[in-house]
């Protein structure tokens, strides 16, 4: 096939690493179109320059958390729809993308079981002293730190969307008390459910167990930041699987060295890859932003993203080509 033929494909760039390492079919799927495909071929996540670079001749791109700035955006003045391969979007400039016409979309759905589980999984770690045993056990020492039960404890809530939903049924075996803040929770599921509907003041007041649950923006930047972390119940624990910049990760440190708060599980950090203080703490568990990486649940978000942007990307009929 002639060059100027190739050049009438629209040419589409996956920058998030991991495409296709859970599942072929996501990969297959955009092989099959007429486009000309583009893989990252660093194995990790874009700079802005590099992105920029990367986007300058791309018309369609499925996105991972590289930073989707006003800069980068004004360089792709071919891209006409960024599928994120995720459901946050703090990493692009919305108002850019708008007033370029760029089309911006997410996967709503494919991250929300999976998200789910690691939450409580990680309410079970805290509580159990899951990693603190295990340390124990490879350096020798047969010593058995007593944990705590999850039953009948107090869990909070922030945020009572789709994610939050599936804690809150996650959690019923468990006998919990489930505590919810959000100025849009749905009424109806959280009678159905038990779930109590509160401020945030008093949410971080009477949960033993404190875990986010909704998406970044400017406006929630440090939601949880030193003031409010020493509202927090004292002994409480906190997990974020949500979205960095929402807790203030200094304070955070501030409270668990000084025993206000007893352990912390976070999957998403303000700056990743994370390197930080809260990675020498005993009481901290840490992980790579790992919510949506169940090998189901990102073979189901691949697909949506292709899905996604196959549906807004115009590919030319077979008679063009």
């Amino acid at each position: 096939m002639s060059d100027a033929l190739l050049k009438r494909r629209p040419r589409v760039f996956v920058s998030t690493s991991s495409f296709g390492k859970a599942g072929a079919k996501p990969l297959h799927m955009l092989q099959e179109q007429p486009i000309d495909l583009r893989l990252n071929p660093l194995g990790r996540t874009l700079t802005e320059e590099e992105a920029a670079a990367w986007l300058e001749d791309v018309d369609g791109l499925i996105a991972g958390t590289e930073p989707l700035t006003r800069e980068v955006l004004r360089r792709a003045n071919r891209l006409k729809v960024i599928s994120r391969c995720g459901v946050g979007l703090d990493n692009v400039d919305l108002g850019a993308a708008a007033e370029f016409g760029i089309v911006v979309t997410s996967t709503t759905r494919a991250h929300v079981a999976a998200v789910a589980e690691l939450t409580l999984g990680a309410m079970i770690a805290l509580l159990r002293r899951i990693p603190q045993n295990d340390r124990a056990v490879r350096r020798g020492a047969w010593e058995k730190e007593a944990g705590e039960l999850l039953q009948g404890r107090t869990v909070g809530l922030v945020g009572l969307g789709r994610v939050g939903k599936a804690v809150t049924q996650a959690l019923a075996p468990f006998q919990v008390r489930v505590l919810a803040c959000d100025p849009q929770a749905d009424t109806v599921f959280a009678q159905a459910h038990g779930v109590e509907v509160t401020d945030l003041e008093r949410l971080l007041q009477e949960a033993e167990i404190v875990s986010l649950h909704l998406p970044y923006h400017t406006g929630v930047h440090h939601l949880l930041d030193r003031d409010r972390l020493a509202r927090m119940r004292p002994g409480a624990y906190l997990i974020n699987t949500a979205r960095g910049g929402l807790v203030d990760e200094e304070a955070l440190c501030e409270a668990l060295r000084a025993g206000r708060l007893a352990g912390a599980f976070i999957d998403t950090f303000e700056r990743e890859p994370y390197r930080g203080p809260l990675a020498e703490l005993p009481n901290v568990i840490l992980s790579p932003h790992v919510g949506a990486y169940a090998r189901e649940s990102r073979l189901a978000m691949e697909i949506e993203a292709v899905e996604n942007l196959l549906a807004h990307l115009a590919l030319p009929s077979q008679g063009d080509l």
